[in-house]
């Protein structure tokens, strides 16, 4: 697993949904405890009201970093996942062969032009020859 706080490289679909889906329920489960903490009384609201905010402004910059790095995965700039419904695209969508300007790919694949990369050297040396 990549580092989930940063916005550089680039993730698979699974890691992607993954991330999506553990946000999802941690940020459930904080809401839960921030409800049940406005039932205990005024006090007790404050601290959860704060910790919410801190965890709200983390789960965000989770879900953008981990974005961002699915959009690039696609060859698109992480301000791509702000378009509607794009999410669902990154979802579904299968990412650049090879690698792109955002770096290799994460499955291992390679394009036809990093293979012609890799191989030109050997031809070259076996036409010297």
């Amino acid at each position: 697993m990549s580092n989930i706080f940063s916005f550089s490289g680039r993730i698979r679909r699974t890691e992607y949904a993954v991330t999506q889906i553990a946000l999802s329920a941690v940020v459930g489960l904080i809401f839960m405890v921030f409800g049940a903490s406005l039932l205990a009384g005024e006090s007790a609201a404050i601290g959860a009201t704060l910790f919410l905010g801190v965890a709200m402004l983390l789960a965000s910059w989770v879900s953008l970093a981990s974005g961002a790095k699915r959009c690039h995965d696609r060859g698109n700039s992480g301000f791509f996942q702000l378009i509607p419904f794009y999410g669902l695209w990154m979802l579904f969508g299968d990412g650049d062969h090879g690698s792109n300007g955002y770096g290799s790919d994460p499955k291992g694949r390679m394009s036809q032009a990093d293979l012609l990369r890799a191989t030109a050297p050997a031809q070259a040396s076996l036409e010297h020859a």
